[in-house]
């Protein structure tokens, strides 16, 4: 169905109040910007936009709006993508966390990329050099996807209880552990209570266009 000019109004509220300041709109923002008396007004525009494949909403969240590749598609702007703290490339540091800025990525790589709304992506920049031969450098900044299955190879966000790091998935000989990209550094087992946040899927850094956080 063709998106109506209210309904893109009220998506490109979503976009700029994210874009601007790191969070969506709340539903007194989005009734303010929009000039419609009442919550059920917004909650209308909402539901449309949802159903139609624009957005998602997530239950509980009074600010959980997403929007999805066909309401950027639908805006004609690039992509955002939530910036998380920083993350370590040599022994494991305090765990990341969202800090409210954003990001805007090129659209073709997204669109080959991720394809599926369920994905879910995010900014890391790395400290130290223990994947330097990985063409990981320190400060560099990587996009990373969630992900429930990984193969061998992949370059991995790993955490535990003393935080997280980012290093080479090997399982091979019935054995695995995670591998640094420098031999200064030995390897890391994999116990219980290692856990992968996601995995890498582009060093944001070596692009030509270079994408700086949103303050």
């Amino acid at each position: 169905k063709n998106i109506t000019k209210r309904q893109l109004e009220a998506l490109n509220i979503i976009y700029k109040n994210t874009e601007s300041s790191g969070f969506p709109p709340s539903m007194a923002d989005l009734r303010e910007a929009l000039k419609v008396a009442s919550n059920q007004s917004v909650i209308n525009f909402l539901r449309v936009l949802e159903n139609n494949g624009y957005i998602k909403r997530e239950e509980g969240l009074a600010r959980g709006l997403k929007i999805l590749p066909k309401g950027y598609k639908a805006l004609g702007v690039d992509p955002l993508v939530p910036v998380i703290g920083n993350s370590s490339c040599g022994s494991f540091v305090e765990a990341i966390q969202e800090v409210g800025n954003w990001m805007s990525l090129p659209g073709e790589m997204y669109k080959n990329e991720v394809t599926e709304s369920k994905d879910k992506l995010f900014v890391i920049k790395v400290g130290g050099d223990s994947m330097i031969n990985a063409g990981i450098n320190d400060g560099d900044l990587l996009l990373i996807k969630q992900a429930h299955e990984f193969k061998n190879g992949d370059i991995v966000v790993a955490r535990n209880d003393d935080g997280t790091t980012v290093k080479r998935f090997v399982a091979e000989n019935k054995k695995a552990y995670l591998k640094p990209e420098n031999p200064a550094y030995k390897n890391i087992p994999i116990f219980e209570d290692t856990y992968f946040d996601g995995k890498v899927i582009a060093n944001l850094s070596t692009l030509k266009r270079i994408y700086e956080p949103k303050n």
